[in-house]
């Protein structure tokens, strides 16, 4: 029973991870190094840990893909998190992902997941629900994809007079996408962390 409920929390902390994508049966099956019905086992495993009143996540499977989601009796209080946005702090992803538009503008997600690393649709999601962060036009080419850039809220939120007045970055020269990342979060965190998180 130990090995079942160590599945079980290995399972549950991926589908925790992954988020609105959710993970299939399969793909659990490979990140856990069991089988489906294994996995299987974990999930009805964790559906029934979560019944109780008081809890408030369940599992629910949707087209094959098993994801985290909250309970609908939590709704209204989930409801008002996500109608005040601004009583989030940014966390460290929407903070690179501002960093680098704020640089880089105009932008294309795929270009700023280029430079990250990992997917970037939910964070710059938050930056223009913030209103830190907008769309700036279409690039040029197949599929004209959206560019963004900051918007005079960015500015006041970081008491910024212009793009002009953004901390310089060291010139990074050649330097590989991981270590331009990075000056770009050193450069950037130091001056603004403080107040990004500070709401």
């Amino acid at each position: 029973m130990e090995n079942g409920n160590q599945l079980a929390g290995q399972v549950e902390s991926l589908l925790f991870v992954a988020g609105d994508d959710g993970l299939t049966a399969k793909q659990l099956a490979e990140l856990t190094g069991t089988d489906k019905e294994a996995v299987e086992r974990a999930i009805a495993q964790i559906s029934e840990a979560s019944r109780p009143e008081g809890r408030g996540l369940r599992v629910v499977e949707l087209a094959g893909t098993f994801r985290l989601a909250t309970k609908q009796e939590h709704a209204d209080a989930v409801r008002r998190l996500l109608e005040n946005p601004t009583t989030q702090a940014l966390t460290q992803a929407s903070l690179e992902v501002l960093a680098i538009i704020a640089y880089r503008q105009p932008i294309t997600r795929v270009e700023v997941e280029e430079i990250r690393g990992v997917k970037s649709e939910r964070p710059i999601q938050t930056l223009v629900s913030r209103g830190l962060v907008k769309e700036a036009g279409r690039a040029e080419g197949t599929g004209r994809a959206i560019l963004y850039g900051t918007t005079d809220t960015f500015l006041d939120h970081f008491g910024l007079a212009s793009l002009k007045d953004l901390p310089p970055l060291n010139d990074a020269g050649d330097e590989a996408a991981d270590e331009e990342m990075d000056l770009f979060m050193s450069n950037f965190t130091e001056a603004f962390d403080e107040e990004g998180t500070d709401e």
